[in-house]
Parts: C-alpha cells; structure tokens; sequence
C-alpha cells in the first residue's frame, strides 16, 4: 500500500528550525536557542509517529502539527517587527545583516506556511490520501492538474513540494498563480503570508540595498 511521505515536509521544519540560530542578534527578541528548542519539542513526537510516511493516524498529532506552524508563523513575525524597529533605530549600518536577516525571515516564511497548506487542505494529507476512508472535504487549493482531462493525471495528488510551490509562488509573486485559493481560511493564510513576503522584501531588503 502506496503512503502519503512525510520526510519532505519534517526536512523542510529542521531546516528552517537551523536557520533560527543564525538570526541576527541585533533582531533577536529572545535567545537565538529558544525557537529551536521549541520546534524541536513539538516536531519530535510527529517524527516519532510517523517517521517516513504518513502511517498513524491520531487527531491529537495534527494539533501539535499546527502549534508548530504557529510558533514558527509567530516568531517570524516577531522577527520582522524587530527587523523594522531596527531600521527606524537609525542603527542599522551594517547591509549585510539587513540582507542575512530579511532572507531568513523570508525563508522561514515560504517553508512554514507551505506546510500549513498540505497541513490544511482537505482536512490534511491523511484525509486526502486514497488508502483512508474519509469524507471527502472541499479543495482548499485548486491545482491546475484538478483541471485538466491528461493521460496520467487522472489519480494525481498533490504532495509536499506542490505546497511548498504555492508558499513560494505567494511569497515572491504576492498573489496565486498556477494554483487557486477556494476557501477562507487559506485565503487568510495566503494573505497573511503575502503581507510578511511584501514587508520584508519592499521595506527592509529594499532599505538593505540603499545601506550597501
């Protein structure tokens, strides 16, 4: 039986959980350990469950999955408010740590909220897998290959790089592309995402350029 994968998704959360410990300390509300350790606290028992694929099934491992995504959302953007704090501080003189540090934020931005929507949508990647019997849920999301009548294409589904596509289409673009947003709450989501993407690249990059 062919299993939804979920290294990709665990890959992409330690990475980003690195790259906490490389934030400037000029923009650190809090000790640069304290984002890692909290991640790593919360991703610990989802890896545990399910290591590789998506195998066990429990209501209570997709909450901790969601906490996650919420404090990694949260201390980005605690983040960036110090980022702008900073820059209106009229001490930032040093470019290369506006650059390293809107490319973090803006990093952790594209990775937390693509898991968020393979997180979200359906109901999750567990409801959307065809070896679970459950309700089918309305698309969050309508990808492009939904549409369209393909040889091949007819039992696709999307996984972790698809939504990790979108995070990164909405961060760099502001705006769907290819894929649509169908319901609320990623539309909220998407919002929410486009609005951190547009604060860091038009405000603090764009002020990062004129100090280089």
């Amino acid at each position: 039986m062919r299993h939804i994968r979920r290294w990709p998704a665990s890959l992409a959360v330690v990475a980003v959980l690195i790259l906490q410990l490389l934030v400037p300390t000029q923009i650190a509300a809090f000790p640069r350990w304290v984002m890692p350790a909290l991640g790593a606290l919360l991703l610990l028992p989802l890896i545990w469950m399910n290591p590789f694929h998506l195998r066990r099934d429990e209501p209570w491992l997709r909450w901790v999955e969601l906490a996650l995504l919420a404090v990694l959302v949260l201390a980005n953007a605690i983040y960036l408010a110090e980022l702008i704090v900073y820059l209106n501080s009229g001490a930032a003189t040093n470019g290369m740590v506006l650059v390293k540090a809107a490319a973090l934020i803006w990093a952790t931005n594209v990775v937390a909220f693509g898991v968020w929507y393979w997180e979200v949508d359906r109901g999750g990647p567990f409801a959307r897998a065809p070896e679970h019997e459950r309700t089918e849920e309305r698309a969050d999301l309508l990808f492009p290959q939904m549409t369209v009548d393909l040889p091949g294409w007819g039992k696709w589904l999307p996984g972790f790089t698809d939504y990790l596509f979108v995070a990164f289409t909405a961060a760099t673009a502001f705006s769907p592309t290819d894929t649509m947003p169908l319901t609320a709450r990623v539309k909220v989501l998407m919002a929410i995402q486009s609005a951190i993407a547009l604060l860091t690249i038009a405000v603090v990059a764009a002020r990062a350029v004129n100090v280089l």
